[in-house]
């Protein structure tokens, strides 16, 4: 049977296919206004049911952020009915699009996506009738996007618990990718033009200054990092890693040996990666996560 998602060099071709598309894209698209923060289709099954009501057992909503290039569709596929299968209230948030660029998502500067998110976050607390969500992103959506909603837009006391998996929190360098373009003249205002957040996820960007600036976490919020030592965009993968009060940084090699997930695979389809999202978000009733988990994501995504 054919694999559910692409090989991971299929994956990557087509990240750089989808940067060069974004690149020819008229100038008037790339100025637009991202599409409306409050569409929320169903992206998965028992995902976006703006009835549902989060039980006693998992009495926050949870929502789930996609990385850059991608959509909610593509990005939990199997995350989003995995959580809700285990009883959360699950929502998929598209964020960062440009008018007349579809399915390519989370490019627009994470300041306009940070907006986006608070107006969204707000949308299911009144929905739900709860005061706080729980979040968990890949990528973007497991760091530079949250933590600045965190930090600069008040959404600290409305989030108890932030888990990112792969996530872009202090940069990367797509093993040296980026790096030489920043050492091209010019290279980084054309990537800019069409995708603004990927250059505010470079290394040593502006964003990210003021983004780390006086620390990684805000009071009262809950960290865990969940990260592959295979990951090729988010170089050095320590970079990752955040440091404060309130944070747990896990890698998946740690728990299970045998998890050879990279960048796209750790977010999308791994199982020891969902299982410690799963501990994060209600300790209380954490079991062991093993390499039996690995079933329920990558081995089983190619059977």
């Amino acid at each position: 049977m054919r694999p559910l998602f692409p090989r991971p060099r299929t994956l990557r071709r087509r990240t750089a296919r989808l940067l060069a598309a974004a690149l020819l894209a008229s100038p008037a698209a790339a100025a637009s206004a991202p599409a409306d923060a409050d569409t929320a289709p169903a992206f998965s099954s028992g995902v976006n049911d703006f009835g549902c009501r989060p039980s006693v057992e998992h009495p926050r909503p949870l929502v789930l952020l996609h990385g850059t290039f991608v959509n909610p569709a593509e990005q939990w596929l199997i995350g989003g009915p995995y959580f809700a299968n285990l009883g959360y209230c699950v929502f998929e948030l598209d964020y960062g699009q440009y008018e007349g660029i579809p399915l390519v998502h989370g490019i627009a500067p994470i300041e306009q996506s940070g907006r986006q998110l608070a107006a969204y976050v707000n949308r299911v607390l009144a929905a739900t009738g709860t005061s706080q969500v729980d979040i968990l992103g890949h990528s973007q959506g497991g760091g530079a996007l949250p933590r600045y909603y965190l930090k600069f837009l008040g959404g600290a006391p409305k989030v108890h618990t932030l888990v990112g998996i792969a996530p872009t929190n202090h940069g990367g360098t797509a093993s040296g990718l980026f790096t030489v373009a920043q050492q091209i003249p010019g290279a980084t205002r054309v990537i800019g033009t069409a995708c603004p957040a990927c250059v505010e996820q470079f290394v040593g960007s502006a964003f990210n200054r003021r983004l780390d600036a006086g620390g990684d976490t805000v009071p009262g919020v809950r960290y865990t990092t969940i990260v592959t030592r295979d990951d090729e965009l988010v170089t050095p993968y320590t970079n990752q890693f955040l440091t404060g009060p309130d944070v747990h940084n896990v890698v998946v090699q740690d728990l299970c040996p045998l998890d050879v997930s990279d960048h796209v695979l750790v977010g999308t389809v791994d199982g020891v990666a969902f299982h410690e999202a799963a501990n994060a978000l209600d300790p209380a009733h954490a079991t062991p996560t093993t390499c039996a988990d690995l079933l329920t994501g990558v081995v089983g995504a190619v059977l």
